[in-house]
């Protein structure tokens, strides 16, 4: 957290185990509110587990793994090429929201490659630096949004307290203030609930927007569940696809995407994390497809389960 501290936005990544001891960490940075990005290469798990197989192991540790009311936005890569894409929107989000963020990649992505251009830095979106320049020396002052200034080090008059014991509004004080917990708890969810005005409206990925079947997916699985709807469309098989990449806060739109389909399945290389998540938010019963062997699906895996399916 030294680079956070100093004013700079802080980058790192681990896999296993070692995101379980960045827990602590990361709680620190959402209660004092800087930016953090934190790059989870899941494994095969728990404890060393399979250490050199991949999975999607640690959807619900991202999700819930810190103590406290603590919301981290979650997002998940889902190419080599994306991976880059989806690292510099974790930073913008992060500078822009004063928030740590967590990326969830996984061992299959991080030894796949593909080609792919490197864009020009004026053709990416500008990130937006939050800094104060008023007078009125209140090191927690917040915009219009609610997100809270950043203050380097070393300006006079900025001086607060850095650690974890809940921070008076404003001027960052330490505060055991009944009144100001609540709001501050509340104050900093709904900030991370605004990011949702950021991100891109969800869409489906391949099909049409009513039918029997819509595969929903996150990280990895992308490449071989397009393929195979793409195999299925061809066939005549009312089925369609929907990727996440944005898994916390939910973008727009997933719940009437959702709504418009008789059957939802939701492939995982777990044992149905996305499934419980998405069964809690939204209500319904997804058929979940589960591969826990260290291994990625094949496009015949998801196409032989759609067989049953329908």
């Amino acid at each position: 957290n030294r680079s956070l501290f100093s004013g700079n936005l802080g980058v790192t990544g681990t896999s296993g185990p070692g995101m379980s001891l960045k827990q602590e960490g990361l709680g620190l940075c959402f209660m004092l509110e800087l930016p953090l990005v934190v790059i989870n290469v899941q494994r095969a798990g728990p404890s060393t587990g399979l250490p050199t197989k991949t999975e999607q192991s640690d959807l619900m540790q991202a999700f819930y793994g810190r103590h406290g009311e603590c919301p981290i936005p979650i997002l998940a890569s889902k190419s080599p090429s994306n991976c880059f894409y989806i690292s510099f929107i974790a930073c913008k989000i992060a500078i822009e929201y004063m928030t740590p963020v967590i990326i969830l990649s996984d061992g299959y992505l991080a030894n796949s490659y593909e080609t792919w251009k490197l864009p020009k830095c004026k053709d990416l979106n500008k990130i937006k630096v939050n800094y104060n320049y008023k007078n009125n020396k209140l090191p927690y002052e917040r915009n219009k949004n609610g997100i809270r200034f950043w203050v380097p080090p070393g300006n006079r008059g900025y001086e607060n307290i850095i650690g974890g014991l809940e921070k008076e509004n404003l001027t960052g004080n330490v505060s055991s203030e009944e009144e100001n917990h609540e709001f501050m708890v509340k104050y900093r969810h709904n900030k991370i609930n605004k990011i949702k005005k950021y991100l891109p409206f969800q869409k489906i990925n391949i099909g049409k927007k009513k039918g029997k079947l819509l595969i929903l997916s996150w990280g990895s699985t992308y490449g071989c569940i397009t393929e195979a709807v793409k195999k299925l469309i061809i066939k005549g098989y009312s089925v369609s696809s929907m990727h996440i990449e944005y898994i916390y806060p939910f973008p727009n739109g997933i719940k009437d995407i959702i709504y418009n389909f008789e059957k939802i399945m939701i492939p995982e290389i777990n044992n149905g994390q996305l499934s419980n998540i998405i069964r809690d938010k939204f209500l319904i019963y997804p058929i979940a497809l589960n591969k826990i062997k260290g291994i990625t699906f094949t496009v015949s895996d998801i196409i032989n389960k759609v067989y049953q399916v329908l």
